[in-house]
């Protein structure tokens, strides 16, 4: 087998040198702040299907839930 081994994996300082991912800088930023969740949130709610559908989404969970509570009630 005639593998062409690099140098990259054992010695760190020779590793040639990374892109910069300039739209990715917010995500990034995030994940250093541990902050992803609220990032996905923000990003959703700017879309107008993604509010479009958390909204939906709440909407039949509350439904479900006030169901659930209500058949422990016997109210239906």
């Amino acid at each position: 087998m005639n593998a062409i081994m690099n140098n990259f994996d054992i010695d760190p300082g020779n590793r040639p040198a990374s892109r910069n991912w300039e739209g990715l800088s917010e995500l990034d930023q995030a994940l250093l702040e541990n902050r992803l969740i609220e990032y996905r949130i923000k990003k959703s709610w700017a879309d107008p299907w993604g509010r479009k559908l958390t909204i939906i989404g709440l909407i039949v969970i509350g439904a479900v839930f006030a169901f659930l509570t209500g058949a422990s009630f016997g109210l239906w």
